[in-house]
């Protein structure tokens, strides 16, 4: 069995900052461009803004670590107390029902103003799964499809629970593509890392 020794997970810990800085970054750079909200009266506050963006990235990757050695921590119980078959049945249907209290309940019988925003956003994190998944399963074997795809849409759509009551959709892209980013990075270097190294290089 591989373990995720503190010099492997120092390694992830940093990759996946740098993810979640340059995915904040270009992200910001892209609503600016789109919205252009911001006036830039001088190069400093250019770099000033690209440093809260590049720092924004960051946090969002500490929360999606957390997020993803949280779901570690829950794999590892469900393998424990359920089969193997039915603890992915159980991750299939959790998947397919968080993306349908994002996407349907809230937007259709919640009767928000959101909805086509909610709508967008689901199909944008379900089209996600669907890559990272495959990219997965090519990677490794096709047991792993169930388990990123519930990572990639659960735990996902739970990360972005606090920027949902925000109410604001910039808001929302911005926290949301990292998110995916820093995910995406984290479950498909996962199994690499872990890959057990040759005695002699």
């Amino acid at each position: 069995m591989d373990w995720l020794s503190i010099r492997k997970w120092y390694h992830l810990f940093w990759t996946t900052l740098l993810t979640g800085a340059a995915a904040a970054g270009l992200t910001g750079l892209l609503l600016q461009a789109v919205n252009g909200g911001i006036s830039f009266k001088s190069t400093a506050d250019l770099l000033l803004y690209l440093l809260i963006l590049l720092g924004s990235g960051m946090l969002v990757s500490v929360y999606a670590q957390l997020g993803f050695f949280a779901y570690l921590i829950l794999n590892y119980m469900g393998s424990g107390v359920f089969s193997r078959k039915v603890w992915q049945y159980i991750q299939l249907v959790l998947a397919v029902l968080a993306l349908l209290e994002l996407v349907f309940l809230r937007a259709f019988l919640g009767g928000t103003e959101a909805g086509g925003a909610d709508l967008a956003l689901g199909g944008g994190i379900f089209a996600a799964a669907v890559i990272v998944t495959y990219f997965k399963v090519r990677s490794t074997k096709a047991a792993a499809a169930i388990p990123t795809f519930f990572f990639m849409t659960a735990i996902t759509i739970v990360e972005t629970i606090g920027v949902l009551q925000i109410g604001v959709d910039n808001a929302t892209v911005f926290i949301v593509l990292p998110l995916i980013a820093c995910n995406a990075f984290q479950i498909l270097r996962l199994h690499r890392i872990l890959k057990p190294q040759p005695l002699f290089q």
